[in-house]
């Protein structure tokens, strides 16, 4: 009996970091026969039209972004703007609303994947069809932070109420510290798009969907899972890993070069993700703690804020102190590929989830920075629970030293370190986990069978 098939929409947030596994999984959705209708803005489309493995299913549908005053013209993600312009970003996205639900009737779907545009379900509803809220942000944040359980408190969340796990949580050893506490009760009350609070949009999001999916695996989040579940009352559904497969192109040979000129597991590789801009005393302290370690060194970075390039805010004299072994790169590059060369045995990140999962899947070892939201769980989750990496020590508002990101290399890299053993086991064996053949086959084959028994 053949399975059948559906017309699948995706309408992930105006974020890299979002679009690009939606698409990861709409390649995985496309193997298995769906055809794919993945709106995306304009002119976004050249740079995923590599990673576009199923043309012949997967389809761009060019969504044009309205212009919002206070953003620069021809905005249309987040990369284009710092981060304290996202809100307006969010705004334009909100006012595609009409043009996606007219997009939607004209091609016919059966089901709409999306996550921060927090009017999809109501928009499915008219148009009698499903509405998956596909979270690439990690269960055991949206638990800690906007489970209902802090919802019904009858008052505002505070710093102190965010400093502990909510009632229910299945982790107790997951907690903020002062300043990080403050970030996310912040962050639930900020605007984010026009008069939408971000925890309100987040909540309508979670609570009117038709399901929830999380791009994880019961081994590494499940708990977290199944409180979201008993919490929203709604399926949850989980896709694995969704390991986007190599790159066919080979890593470019400047990079296959330099790289090749350094020992077996001998580079620190750090990148901070597309959208983190460091302050520059920041920036400059990462720097001189790569440069403290001795070690060979690969940074893709952005400019700080208030820098234009990267060149610019280099500490005094640093390019001279670290010739012929650190290079400092504003840019893309292929992530995927530099990891799993043989020289790179460190990788710096700011956890993100598609970062993390990348590098679990490679042999060098992890150092974790986050940035705020999300990074934040993700570190302490694999910090201290799975205890695969060692997260960067910083002081109060979350400020790192020079001292403190080589100290962090050195527990994972250094022979003898016994940090470093445990990492590098417990490293070695969730490597081992996730490469298992069987793994993402059967994570596929039941989020497949949950979104044909839904559409069925």
């Amino acid at each position: 009996m053949v399975a059948p098939t559906f017309h699948i929409a995706m309408y992930p947030w105006f974020a890299l970091g979002h679009i690009t596994p939606f698409l990861h999984l709409s390649n995985k959705l496309a193997k298995k026969g769906h055809k794919i209708s993945f709106l995306i803005p304009t002119k976004t489309q050249q740079k995923l039209k590599p990673f576009n493995l199923h043309p012949d299913l997967i389809t761009f549908i060019p969504v044009t972004v309205p212009h919002v005053d206070g953003l620069p013209l021809g905005t249309e993600t987040t990369y284009d703007v710092p981060d304290t312009l996202h809100a307006l970003v969010m705004t334009a996205m909100d006012r595609t609303e009409k043009y996606v639900e007219d997009l939607l009737l004209g091609l016919k779907v059966d089901v709409v994947f999306f996550d921060l545009a927090h009017w999809m379900p109501s928009v499915a509803k008219r148009l009698g069809i499903k509405s998956i809220l596909y979270c690439i942000i990690s269960s055991a944040t949206i638990g800690y932070v906007m489970s209902p359980s802090r919802q019904l408190q009858g008052r505002e969340v505070t710093k102190t109420d965010m400093m502990v796990p909510p009632l229910g949580y299945p982790d107790s050893s997951i907690r903020l510290r002062a300043h990080e506490a403050r970030a996310f009760a912040d962050m639930r009350v900020m605007k984010f798009g026009g008069d939408t609070r971000f925890c309100d949009r987040i909540f309508i999001s979670f609570s009117r969907c038709d399901a929830m999916g999380f791009k994880t695996c019961r081994e590494i989040e499940g708990p977290y899972c199944d409180y979201l579940e008993s919490q929203f009352g709604k399926p949850v559904w989980l896709s694995g890993p969704v390991i986007p497969e190599l790159p066919t192109s080979p890593l470019e040979e400047k990079w296959a070069k330099w790289l090749g000129g350094f020992r077996a597991g001998s580079v620190i590789y750090c990148a901070l993700g597309s959208e983190w801009n460091l302050k520059k005393n920041q920036f400059q302290e990462l720097l001189l703690g790569l440069a403290l370690t001795g070690m060979p060194f690969l940074a893709v970075l952005k400019p700080p804020i208030g820098a234009k390039s990267v060149e610019e805010a280099l500490p005094e004299k640093f390019e001279t102190s670290v010739e012929g072994r650190g290079v400092v790169h504003d840019g893309w590059v292929q992530q995927q590929l530099i990891l799993e060369h043989p020289s790179v045995g460190c990788f710096i990140t700011h956890c993100g989830s598609s970062s993390i999962s990348e590098a679990l899947l490679n042999k060098c070892q992890l150092v974790l920075l986050p940035y705020n939201g999300d990074q934040t769980i993700i570190a302490r989750m694999m910090s201290q629970n799975h205890k695969v990496g060692v997260e960067v020590e910083k002081g109060e508002e979350d400020v790192f030293t020079a001292k403190s990101v080589s100290r962090a290399v050195r527990d994972v890299m250094e022979e003898g370190s016994v940090v470093g053993k445990e990492v590098k086991d417990n490293h070695a064996k969730m490597r081992e986990f996730l490469l298992n053949k069987d793994l993402e086959s059967s994570y596929i084959y039941n989020f497949n069978k949950k979104l044909q028994d839904l559409l069925g």
